[in-house]
């Protein structure tokens, strides 16, 4: 649902300029708490023609900051186009992942970081990096004995060879060649970007978790039968 707002403003010489109609949508998020929800705009700063930097408010959390707009040739109001920085969101993780491979939590996270700050040459390594940690933390807490040779395998390696579960097995494979494509010169996966390669990590931490969740109910609930 699109709403609209007359807010006043000024120029960059502080003169006061026209009321601009701006077209607000229900649906941005707020760049410090997270949440879709309405933004308040309060006032505006002309910087020429179409280009004003709008004072906005978040409705929950109160936090002030910037919308940049251009104008709606349709309607010719102004619609924003993108939000100042606040801070930065990461992805929560359960305790079973976090206690298994803190490591990539770590890493996962720096790369969401790197992301949202626009650095999306390196973000897509990051986010390699971290399906590494968590496959070998993975594998060598199933496989204690061979921590040091799992250690230093490659990645792919390791993933044919040393992982059992099929659906684990096959999703942080395909996960392997979408982050590999992160790291070369020439992408092989051309129809495949950034989001697949987290959809996929995604997945596979799924998979793990549901493979540790079941382990423990298992255990539990045998042992407690043997009592």
């Amino acid at each position: 649902m699109v709403d609209y707002e007359k807010i006043t403003g000024f120029g960059l010489n502080g003169s006061f300029n026209p009321e601009i109609i701006l077209e607000t949508e229900n649906d941005l998020t707020c760049p410090f708490c997270h949440k879709s929800i309405e933004m308040q705009p309060l006032s505006y700063v002309n910087f020429g023609k179409y280009n004003n930097q709008i004072l906005l408010k978040c409705k929950s959390c109160k936090n002030a900051f910037i919308g940049y707009t251009t104008r709606n040739n349709n309607t010719g109001h102004f619609i924003i186009i993108k939000l100042s920085k606040g801070t930065h969101k990461t992805s929560e993780f359960s305790k079973e992942i976090i206690d298994l491979s803190s490591t990539f939590v770590k890493i996962y996270g720096e790369a969401e970081f790197a992301e949202q700050e626009n650095l999306m040459e390196i973000c897509g390594v990051g986010y390699r990096k971290a399906l590494e940690f968590l496959i070998k933390d993975y594998l060598v807490s199933i496989k204690p004995d061979e921590e040091e040779n799992i250690k230093k395998k490659f990645l792919g390696q390791c993933i044919k060879e040393d992982i059992g579960n099929t659906n684990i097995k096959q999703i942080a494979e395909k996960a392997t060649w979408l982050g590999n494509d992160e790291t070369h010169y020439i992408k092989k996966w051309e129809d495949k970007d950034l989001g697949d390669l987290k959809k996929l990590i995604n997945i596979t931490v799924h998979y793990i978790l549901m493979e540790l969740q079941t382990k423990t109910y298992l255990s539990d609930m045998e042992d407690n039968k043997k009592k």
